[in-house]
């Protein structure tokens, strides 16, 4: 027992520091504690660490600690479950769409190297009848690549500056949504900061590549680098009760296959008494779709690519119909990656792609001046 002059100086010390970081130092005790020591939290204590991180429940130094503490010593699929019932309650959602839904988790710090696809391969398939959900930041550490916003707005759809009300109506009538952290989640945008003075990717990063706000079920596709986090995310999807998921070692850690290269992936799926995963093992040469990879250098330069891709040609074209027929294989719409790779190039030939854009900037302007009347006005 402390003496008594100890004790009352330690209780002093604790009440000086309020209930809120004394609570938050128990939750860091056990993830900063060291090799032997710690201990990791449960999946409810995870929830309860990201919430009162998220909510402001924690002091500047307790946050920055226990970011790069969990990140050295790696979470565990149950704290990355309880960290995505965090997100889960206190983010976005989107109501649920009547069309089969297909969620993309990339890296929210963007691209630098490579041209993406991402958004192009989210229209072909929209415009295929899948309901689309792509999340992600703005200029965002470490990368501080070209987010998915930016390529929507370069051509000409500012999903962004949607509210969520009326992101909402349009993924429900036309299924396509992009979750925009700087506008749609700002309590996930408060710890950015952070993460600018850590300079290293914590937990969160892995969690945004396998958390979603769609609500109805649907096949999430997540990109990965490392074989361990692959698996992590597999881990954490099962205890998420995850039915249906793809991992797919893209360029950049997202989800864009390479053309240049084998393209890895694997398909988990979650039965009722069992779980397996298919391991694909592909090559665009063996559909006549090989090419380099396209560099990634201006706004300007890729939004010009990307239109020529949309409308059947150009250096992009052989990778976006590489990706749009294997996501078209892989979410059911057709029975083989053949008849995928077959029906996104008619869609491309058609116009109907280039035309499904015209049709969603419509009507998300459509609702945001209805969610705006002074915009109207």
């Amino acid at each position: 027992m402390l003496p008594d002059p100890i004790a009352a100086r330690r209780q002093q010390r604790q009440q000086q520091l309020g209930s809120d970081a004394l609570r938050f130092r128990e939750l860091l005790a056990r993830v900063g504690s060291g090799e032997r020591t710690s201990t990791g939290l449960s999946r409810a204590e995870a929830d309860e660490a990201l919430s009162r991180l998220l909510q402001g429940q924690a002091s500047p130094a307790q946050a920055g600690a226990f970011l790069i503490a969990h990140r050295l010593r790696r979470p565990r699929p149950c704290e990355l479950a309880g960290m995505a019932d965090a997100y889960r309650r206190l983010g976005p959602t989107l109501p649920p769409s009547p069309r089969p839904t297909v969620s993309f988790g990339v890296p929210f710090d963007g691209r630098n190297r490579t041209a993406p696809l991402l958004p192009l391969t989210a229209l072909v398939l929209n415009t295929a009848g899948l309901a689309v959900v792509l999340q992600g930041g703005g200029a965002m550490p470490v990368k501080y690549g070209v987010s998915q916003a930016e390529l929507f707005d370069a051509l000409g759809l500012p999903l962004a500056q949607l509210s969520w009300q009326a992101m909402g109506q349009l993924f429900a009538e036309q299924g396509l949504a992009l979750m925009h952290q700087p506008r749609h989640f700002a309590l996930a945008e408060g710890l950015i900061g952070l993460r600018e003075q850590i300079g290293k990717r914590p937990p969160l990063a892995t969690l945004e590549l396998l958390w979603s706000c769609a609500t109805n079920p649907h096949l999430q596709v997540s990109g990965f680098v490392h074989a361990p986090t692959e698996q992590l995310m597999a881990d954490t999807w099962a205890l998420l009760g995850q039915k249906q998921a793809l991992t797919v070692k893209g360029l950049e850690g997202g989800v864009d296959l390479p053309t240049s290269r084998v393209s890895i992936a694997a398909h988990w799926h979650a039965g009722e008494e069992d779980a397996f995963h298919e391991r694909l093992i592909l090559q665009a040469r063996d559909h006549d779709l090989r090419a380099d990879e396209v560099e990634l250098t201006t706004l300007e330069g890729w939004c010009a690519m990307a239109r020529a891709a949309l409308n059947g040609h150009g250096p992009l074209h052989p990778g976006l119909i590489w990706n749009s027929g294997f996501y078209l294989w892989r979410a059911g719409v057709q029975p083989d990656l053949d008849a995928g790779i077959r029906q996104a190039a008619e869609l491309l030939q058609s116009g109907r792609v280039a035309r499904c854009i015209e049709t969603l900037a419509s009507r998300a302007a459509a609702f945001s001046q209805a969610d705006n009347p002074a915009v109207q006005a």
